[in-house]
């Protein structure tokens, strides 16, 4: 992955806006793709319909995923806020790392678990991926367990990252937000916020 800017450099105040479009499109679908996991295993009379709607759902959150590493290897970040430390901002970077490869994996081993066991993962209709793990039983409990810690590992980075970015906003109000907003802000009303695409 190219290197954080820092301050010093000439860089642009915000994420390029493919990187911003692709966030806010991408994070209702995280979200929803947590809640639809948690409902699943409370409430087993929705079972079928979740399932119909996870298993495709996690196809997409895949295919954005790598989206949007392609994107981010080929746009230049924004600087660090003065307000972060050395520490928040290593923090930061791993964390970013962290999420990329969970939105990156667990739909594979989510995918590779199903084909361990035979199950399709239909997109619509008759239209069907094919298998990428042998058929195995025990591959399949294996990859499940997987599977079931990727989601803990999603739900607690993901959650981390919002809290971050509200304790930002509403507490320090350094503008963190801003540099990911497809809504206009008072920064880039100034002309402070220019970014090349």
């Amino acid at each position: 992955m190219t290197a954080p800017a820092n301050e010093t450099t000439i860089a642009p105040r915000r994420f390029a806006l493919p990187s911003r479009i692709l966030h806010w499109l991408m994070a209702p679908m995280v979200i929803a793709q947590l809640l639809i996991g948690v409902i699943m295993i409370a409430s087993l009379s929705y079972y079928p319909l979740l399932l119909a709607i996870h298993r495709p759902l996690g196809v997409v959150i895949l295919a954005f995923a790598v989206v949007r590493l392609v994107n981010r290897l080929t746009h230049r970040l924004p600087p660090f806020l003065a307000t972060m430390s050395r520490a928040e901002r290593r923090i930061a970077s791993w964390s970013e790392y962290l999420l990329y490869a969970l939105l990156l994996l667990q739909p594979l081993i989510g995918w590779a678990m199903l084909s361990a066991a035979r199950f399709p993962v239909t997109l619509a209709g008759p239209l069907q991926l094919p298998g990428i793990a042998p058929h195995n039983l025990d591959l399949y409990a294996v990859l499940r367990q997987a599977h079931d810690v990727g989601a803990f590992l999603l739900f607690l980075t993901f959650t981390a990252h919002v809290c971050a970015v509200l304790f930002h906003t509403l507490v320090l109000r350094d503008g963190l937000l801003d540099r990911m907003a497809v809504w206009p802000t008072k920064r880039a009303a100034r002309g402070e916020d220019e970014t090349a695409v």
